[in-house]
């Protein structure tokens, strides 16, 4: 049986090794010194290009766009955001995030999540009106110069932009914002023309670049939508493999209302069409000299009949910010927007990752530190398994006190492993232990720390939040490192591998793991004797690349499971020596 008890914990220890080695995000050691929430930027198209026509059914050619003016940009100043809106082709396509910066250093930047189709990072939105097939109504494009009813935009006063296509047909497009991240967008022709004419409202998302995934398989970065409350995760290179001429669609689906984008780890940019409309969401690609166009979007599938001297509207939301949960549940219940939470990727196991999330979030509110918040858990955690881990520790203290009965056992029968076998299980039946019961406190946990890791990774709540000391971003590292001797000596280990960084909780964490290995009982066979004392430096060096916080967690939570180990030990320590001896054979 100790065998046994050896091989599950060497797989289960295997499993979390090689399972968080395979789904966690390789970062460099650039990426994490910097503690960046910002992708590698990479060479923008050569020409600036755009696409005319954005979603499936409706051919698409690229159109030049000249380098971005002064007197074209309408100013956007607002509580959360600064930017501006380019008045040639009345792209939102300029904005910065006033609360949030790229490190955790005095003076970094601003967050940028929208940038111009010259800029490193192309991103953008468009809104604007296709044609009928064959239609010959003049309608926006990329070269349209819109005017302004306002200076600037903020969150008490709207804008109106306007433009006259010289047929009769003004269109408007009317903007506000409010005071966190959302738009929203009310699109208005005015047919004077003398005849109706028939048109459909778009809006879509393009990326003018293939920005470097940072989360893995732990978190979703790229095309994103939910459509008749069904949600759709691709990758980059599906829209790149999948995109087929001339429309140049990779996926579509029709549906009524919903919201489709592009998401980062952090940061969101989508668009929410008008949720009583039937439209066709679509995920696209457009190939071209530079780096390539990926377009999210949406299109009505009616489109809108305007009578002549009618004015018709249509109303939707852009959505350009960080993935606050709060903030998203709040606009999915004043807004009727499906399953905007499910932006933020809490995984297949949801209905557990967002639970411990509340909680988490709620003790920080309550305490004012994460850091203090994932020891408060650590306590609510060890209350709720306080049941289990009892009766663990009661069958190892058990254990332990058999030990020379066991090797008594192996000693008498070493030459008959079946006669050994039975007199053991006799014996483990007769003091009523079971060997296997250490195990389950472990395997109940497992999830536990999946979630807990995968909330400390993916939640922009707990981006670059302190702790206490060197420790400024809980979602990040601990970045001293041992061979450097913390600091004394300018050089960095890591350049000759990523391996030698070992911060000091991480070497903390190893130590509480070793002296818990010593409360517990030891393995009689040599063989895994050295492969126990192994596992606290095996994990020390593992632990040393993961967030912080979760490090803090689980050396916390060894501190307290050696405290809860000791006081059960000291209680059973006089039931034990009143236990009668039982004879090394296992019979009474």
């Amino acid at each position: 049986m100790d065998t046994k008890r050896f091989i599950v914990a060497t797989l289960l220890s295997a499993l979390v090794l090689v399972g968080f080695e395979y789904f966690m995000p390789k970062q460099s050691h650039q990426e994490v010194a910097q503690q960046a929430g910002q992708t590698d930027r990479q060479t923008p198209p050569a020409n600036g290009a755009r696409a005319g026509a954005p979603l499936a059914g409706l051919s698409s050619q690229p159109v030049a766009v000249p380098p971005p003016q002064a007197e074209t940009r309408l100013p956007i100043d607002a509580p959360k955001v600064s930017g501006s809106i380019d008045l040639l082709g009345a792209r939102l396509d300029d904005m910065v995030l006033r609360d949030y910066h790229e490190t955790v250093q005095k003076g970094s930047p601003q967050v940028r999540i929208l940038e111009t189709a010259h800029d490193p990072q192309p991103n953008y939105v468009e809104i604007g009106w296709m044609n009928l097939p064959g239609g010959q109504v003049r309608v926006p494009d990329a070269q349209t110069v819109w005017s302004s009813d306002a200076p600037k935009l903020t969150a008490d006063h709207p804008v109106t932009l306007s433009w006259d296509n010289g047929q009769g047909v003004i269109f408007r497009i009317v903007v506000s914002i409010d005071a966190h991240y959302m738009f929203a967008i009310d699109q208005q022709v005015t047919n004077q023309s003398g005849q109706p004419l028939s048109l459909y409202p778009y809006a879509r998302v393009d990326r003018a670049y293939t920005p470097t995934e940072t989360g893995g398989y732990l978190v979703h970065e790229g095309p994103i939508s939910v459509i008749d409350g069904r949600l759709d995760e691709s990758s980059y290179k599906t829209l790149r493999t999948g995109a087929t001429p001339p429309a140049n669609t990779a996926w579509s689906k029709a549906g009524q209302g919903g919201w489709a984008g592009i998401t980062d780890k952090y940061w969101l940019t989508a668009v929410i069409p008008q949720q009583d409309m039937a439209v066709t969401g679509s995920y696209g690609y457009q190939a071209n000299s530079g780096a390539g166009i990926y377009q999210v979007g949406f299109i009505a599938q009616a489109a809108t009949v305007v009578a002549s001297g009618a004015t018709a509207t249509t109303s939707s939301h852009v959505f350009a910010g960080a993935k606050e949960v709060d903030l998203l549940e709040r606009y999915e219940a004043s807004l009727h927007i499906p399953d905007f939470w499910k932006a933020v990727d809490f995984g297949w196991f949801a209905f557990l990752t967002r639970p411990i999330f509340y909680v988490l979030d709620w003790l920080n509110t309550l305490l004012g530190n994460f850091g203090l918040a994932l020891m408060a858990f650590t306590l609510l955690v060890k209350a709720l398994f306080f049941p289990l881990a009892t009766r663990q520790f009661r069958s190892m203290g058990k254990m332990r006190q058999l030990q020379p009965k066991v090797k008594a056992l192996r000693e008498r029968y070493k030459d008959d492993q079946m006669a050994m076998n039975q007199q053991m299980m006799a014996l483990y039946k007769a003091e009523g232990v079971n060997p296997a019961s250490g195990c389950l406190p472990m395997v109940v946990q497992i999830p536990v720390f999946w979630c807990l890791y995968k909330d400390l990774y993916i939640t922009i709540e707990m981006r670059h939040a302190p702790f206490f000391g060197w420790i400024h971003d809980l979602s990040a590292p601990d970045l001293t490192n041992l061979f450097n001797l913390f600091g004394l000596i300018p050089w960095d280990p890591t350049v000759l591998s990523p391996f030698l960084q070992l911060g000091i909780w991480p070497i903390l964490f190893g130590a509480t793991m070793y002296v818990q290995q010593k409360l517990n009982p030891a393995a009689m066979d040599p063989a895994q004797q050295r492969m126990f004392q192994l596992m606290p430096v095996l994990f020390t060096f593992f632990m040393a690349r993961q967030p912080s916080g979760l490090v803090i967690y689980y050396c916390w939570n060894n501190l307290l499971t050696m405290a809860q180990q000791l006081l059960i030990q000291h209680r059973m320590k006089g039931e034990i020596e009143k236990t009668p001896a039982i004879p090394a054979t296992g019979r009474k």
